[in-house]
């Protein structure tokens, strides 16, 4: 039978619209899934703890059944790299730019200080409709305009300085009971800080898991004072292999493991896990996890067969632990990813993953390696630079690590294979002079871009309320000023230093100088009687040293005021007609022996 013309076209037309489904449906299939709402992120960085210090890359003593569990379930990268120490790694991590650059090369000195302006991930993810908290550690500026809620951060509960005790902090915290800081007021709290910090962010994840988040978890521990709950030092208190400062090192570690296994179950509990980033990494190398005795040969600990810990230019000073899972985008599986990658690469790649169309304004260190995350591509070649400053400005060439693939050039001159030699002990620079050569010329064009943008962060003074500056961050050149609150105590007289800040309008300002904080109460010359002793799981704490003026002097710029000292009052109080804009500010005493003392804290009002 003849089949009309019509007919046929009519058929034809179904056909091939059929045709066209089944291949636009073979074409959706092969497509990666994607998620119907922006991934939460939750970001849990801990602090000096290194490659070394988890069960699952190989430490046989160490119980952190969670994480381990978790590095089977996520990706790992296996050759991630970061600073050598811990405000560097945070600057770089929340910029994607190098501590050089963003004015983080120290810990201390006016150098740990996040330039204003720099956009930090928090900016990013505020911008584009995410609520962002931080818990923990900040270490990134502890004046105006450098708090973390001045930062992108909505929500913020932190301690001040760069640990728990140290100058900056809340007095007299000892990780047990302190007292920290809600968007910059003081709140008293109860408990360990390990499990404070975790329990503000799972309060935050409850109360937005309905909107996209980002939880920037940043701990404190395990970093020093080591001071751990008993019922965790008890877990490692028979061990005979490690050392009494590393089984807190490690009860340190486990609690963090023990908290993350609540966090994983309340994503769970509260069923957003599946649209959830969740990554677990570290700042640095070890700090206490692994040590040798150059006497004795002597090794405590483990450090997966890498030279160096924390402030080394070597791997084991920043390759450190770095696991992500993400189940919506089928990123897990236990799958180990070896191309190089760092901190740096996080803004670029979370905001990748997130969907948000970030646009730099500043030359990045870090890359977008969202693609290789997802297994859709591969990380073209790239070289990476790392180093360790600590100086009061940064030194070209010092204590640092060009990073190829696996390749180590080290200081410029020792070139390592770390494929094949993890520890670094054979130099192959003399068998690889060109490879030698091109990381060197990378290292000199990048130093060259680097320390154009370098430059000290400059404090804000009379924005509102009262300014205070302590001596951690005041720019000492050739020591260190007492950036611990036990330093505080011994009360040596610190050689005087500047600070740099900008004055936001002219006026009349009114200064305190300081022996002690104010929240403390303390009289300038007073002798502090309140010694805790030490247990087998926590520091002791030393009595406060009597200090004794005669006169206070207060200079900035050009002008300088100075009065006598009454040593019963809890400051010395100075006053000044001040220009609007930026200076140098000196506070000092002159000691009863003549002995010139920087202020340790100065407090600062705008009167009129």
């Amino acid at each position: 039978m003849k089949v009309p013309k019509r007919t046929m076209n009519k058929y034809c037309f179904i056909l091939l619209v059929a045709l066209a489904f089944l291949f636009s449906c073979k074409e959706k299939q092969e497509e990666p899934i994607k998620s119907e709402t922006r991934p939460n992120i939750i970001l849990v960085i801990t602090d000096d703890q290194g490659y070394g210090d988890l069960g699952s890359t190989g430490n046989p003593i160490i119980k952190t059944p969670t994480i381990d569990n978790f590095s089977k379930e996520a990706v790992a990268l296996t050759n991630y790299h970061v600073g050598t120490t811990c405000a560097p790694t945070r600057a770089g991590l929340l910029t994607g730019r190098n501590c050089n650059r963003n004015g983080v090369w120290h810990t201390i000195m006016g150098a740990s200080i996040l330039n204003r302006d720099e956009i930090t991930m928090a900016d990013v993810f505020h911008q584009n409709g995410y609520k962002t908290a931080m818990f923990g550690k900040w270490h990134l500026g502890d004046e105006h305009p450098f708090h973390p809620y001045e930062r992108g951060f909505d929500e913020t509960f932190y301690h001040g300085g760069g640990g728990v005790g140290q100058t900056p902090d809340y007095w007299n915290n000892d990780y047990f009971g302190d007292t920290y800081f809600r968007n910059g007021i003081p709140e008293k709290t109860e408990g360990y800080c390990t499990d404070v910090w975790f329990n503000e962010a799972l309060k935050f994840i409850a109360d937005k898991k309905d909107e996209p988040f980002f939880c920037y978890l940043s701990l404190n521990a395990p970093h020093g004072p080591y001071n751990v709950p008993e019922e965790y030092y008890s877990l490692y208190k028979d061990e005979t292999a490690i050392s009494e400062t590393q089984k807190r090192f490690y009860g340190m570690i486990t609690n963090i493991d023990d908290n993350f296994s609540k966090l994983l179950k309340k994503l769970d509990t509260l069923g957003i896990a599946e649209n959830t980033i969740v990554i677990f990494t570290t700042d640095n190398g070890t700090a206490a996890g692994y040590k040798v005795d150059d006497k004795t040969v002597k090794i405590d600990g483990y450090n997966a067969g890498m030279r160096g810990i924390k402030g080394s230019e070597y791997d084991g000073g920043h390759r450190v632990p770095f696991f992500i899972k993400w189940p919506d985008r089928n990123i897990g599986g236990g799958k180990q990813l070896s191309n190089l990658t760092a901190h740096v690469d996080m803004l670029p790649t979370l905001a990748a993953l997130a969907d948000i169309d970030f646009k730099p304004v500043k030359t990045m260190d870090g890359k977008d390696i969202s693609s290789y995350l997802l297994g859709t591509d591969d990380i073209p070649d790239r070289m990476l630079v790392t180093d360790t400053q600590r100086v009061p400005w940064p030194i070209k060439g010092k204590q640092s690590s060009v990073m190829d693939g696996n390749w180590r050039l080290v200081n410029g001159k020792e070139l390592y294979n770390i494929e094949k030699d993890p520890g670094e002990e054979m130099n192959l620079a003399d068998q690889n002079s060109d490879r030698v050569n091109k990381m060197n010329a990378f290292y000199e064009n990048w130093w060259t871009d680097v320390i154009k943008e370098t430059k000290y962060s400059v404090i804000d003074i009379g924005s509102g309320g009262t300014d205070v500056l302590t001596c951690h961050d005041a720019h000492t050149t050739d020591y260190y000023p007492p950036w611990n609150q036990e330093l505080i105590r011994e009360g040596k007289p610190m050689k005087p230093a500047p600070f740099s800040v900008n004055f936001v309008k002219t006026g009349t300002y009114k200064f305190y100088l300081g022996r002690w904080p104010r929240e403390s109460e303390l009289a300038l010359g007073d002798e502090v009687l309140d010694e805790i002793p030490a247990t087998p799981y926590t520091d002791g704490r030393i009595n406060g040293k009597a200090m004794n003026f005669t006169k206070a002097h207060l200079k900035i710029g050009e002008k300088q005021v100075e009065v006598n000292v009454d040593n019963t009052a809890k400051a010395a109080i100075l006053e000044m007609e001040v220009r609007q804009g930026e200076t140098e500010l000196l506070g000092y005493f002159d000691m009863t022996d003549g002995t010139p003392s920087n202020a340790f804290y100065i407090d600062v009002e705008f009167v009129d």
